[in-house]
């Protein structure tokens, strides 16, 4: 019957090495590194892209504006509605005026069977320029739930390759800690008796 000692590598013990308290405190600033280290680091993480996004997208909305513009070409004919009631939408080509300019001519996304002449919405800068609308608040958050997941599984990651080297550097030492162990009592245990 096995029974396990919990503890064992804290306690005095003729058979406990140095090695083994070293691997003991490892194993738990690690467990504490994954636990507490790894989850902070990413909601920081999170939370700074998230201030960075909602920066930006502030940015692209004070920057941008939408202007009426002209389809130049056909959008695909209409396809079925997604479940959540939402209608496919498509890049067109549309051309539009800015106050005293030339007409310009960009892309926009239109709703499907969108014709030749109807009348779209376009994003456009200071210069009039055609320009992708601002972020989203769906793209913020996922931004920040992306950044925030990477971070926590890259400090986990470093963290686990460090407890690895950790017991890699243990068990060598543990090993050298033995060989001169044999070395010394070796030559007494093989001794042959006549």
């Amino acid at each position: 019957m096995r029974s396990r000692v919990r503890g064992w590598r804290w306690r005095r013990n003729p058979l406990r090495r140095r090695s083994d308290v070293v691997e003991a405190c490892a194993v738990t600033v690690i467990a504490m590194l994954l636990l507490l280290g790894a989850p902070l680091a990413g909601v920081a993480a999170g939370w700074w892209a998230h201030d960075a996004a909602q920066a930006k997208a502030e940015a692209q909305r004070a920057a941008r504006h939408v202007v009426v513009g002209v389809v130049v070409e056909n959008a695909p004919a209409s396809v079925p509605t997604a479940p959540d009631g939402k209608q496919h939408m498509y890049w067109v080509k549309v051309r539009w005026t800015g106050p005293g300019e030339a007409p310009r001519t960009g892309s926009a996304r239109v709703p499907a069977g969108t014709r030749r002449g109807d009348h779209a919405g376009v994003w456009v800068d200071v210069r009039s320029r055609g320009v992708r609308p601002p972020l989203s608040d769906a793209a913020i958050w996922q931004h920040t739930i992306t950044t925030g997941a990477l971070t926590s599984g890259n400090v986990a990651a470093v963290v686990l390759v460090a407890h690895f080297v950790v017991r890699r550097v243990a068990a060598r030492r543990r090993l050298a800690e033995w060989e001169r162990e044999w070395a010394r009592t070796g030559p007494e245990w093989t001794r042959r008796t006549a």
